[in-house]
């Protein structure tokens, strides 16, 4: 206590701040190990949650924006026999993504990018350290960030992330995106001297002496829109990669 006096205001409370952050890590998050169920599963038995041992970037080597996440998803679903026989994986929630971080900063896992972040080494090295969550939507773009165990809010739909997939015993399976495949109809092939039969138009439709409008035609981009479109995604990715080291 007499050296603690002696102690400049500075350098008591540099003292505090260091003893704080020992109990911090010393304390540690209390509950038992994940378990790593052999079939690219992990239990966390703490939580009852079932994490994919991989993520988005080791499986499929890309990331995904908001409005394409789903794609990812569905894919891991269809491939179930991959990932514990299991077709309920989805995006975990804000709470659920954080039961992953160690606070204690005791456990490290190395990213993609050779650096390391706090979650258990039981998850598979070299993914990404951010993944959607649940709480984001069209109007607001969340991603949380694992690194720092923060989700950040996006002014714009042009972002990128991997995802770290979870489910839980008693969830519904999950629904795919994915339109179903229309039934094709057999049609009697005609005669090839047969004469082209024309084309009338199909008479409008009226509803309460108002005329109903015919459905909105798809938009074809021609070649060079594509080679844009392309050219301006690519650009993207380079910069996502470059911030990200």
């Amino acid at each position: 206590m007499a050296e603690e006096k002696q102690l400049t205001p500075a350098e008591k409370a540099k003292l505090k701040a260091a003893q704080k952050a020992a109990a911090a890590k010393k304390a540690g998050p209390v509950g038992e190990p994940l378990v790593d169920n052999g079939d690219g599963t992990i239990t966390d038995p703490n939580s009852g949650l079932t994490w994919k041992k991989t993520d988005a970037w080791l499986d499929k080597k890309q990331f995904y924006t908001w409005q394409n996440h789903q794609e990812y998803v569905d894919w891991v679903n269809k491939n179930k026999d991959q990932f514990g026989g299991h077709d309920n994986w989805r995006i975990p929630t804000k709470a659920e993504s954080l039961t992953l971080f160690d606070k204690s900063g005791v456990k490290q896992l190395m990213d993609k990018n050779g650096t390391y972040y706090p979650i258990d080494p039981v998850f598979a090295p070299g993914g990404a350290s951010n993944t959607w969550i649940s709480e984001c939507s069209e109007e607001k773009i969340i991603r949380m960030d694992l690194k720092i165990g923060l989700d950040t809010p996006y002014p714009t739909t042009d972002v990128w992330s991997s995802m770290r997939l979870v489910r839980k015993e008693g969830e519904a399976a999950a629904k795919s995106s994915s339109p179903a495949p229309a039934k094709a109809e057999a049609a009697e092939a005609p005669a090839a001297d047969a004469p082209a039969a024309e084309a009338k138009p199909a008479p409008a439709k009226k509803a309460s002496g108002n005329f109903v409008p015919g459905p909105t035609p798809r938009k074809d981009f021609t070649s060079e829109e594509k080679a844009a479109m392309l050219k301006r995604a690519r650009a993207h990715a380079a910069e996502v990669k470059a911030r990200k080291g």
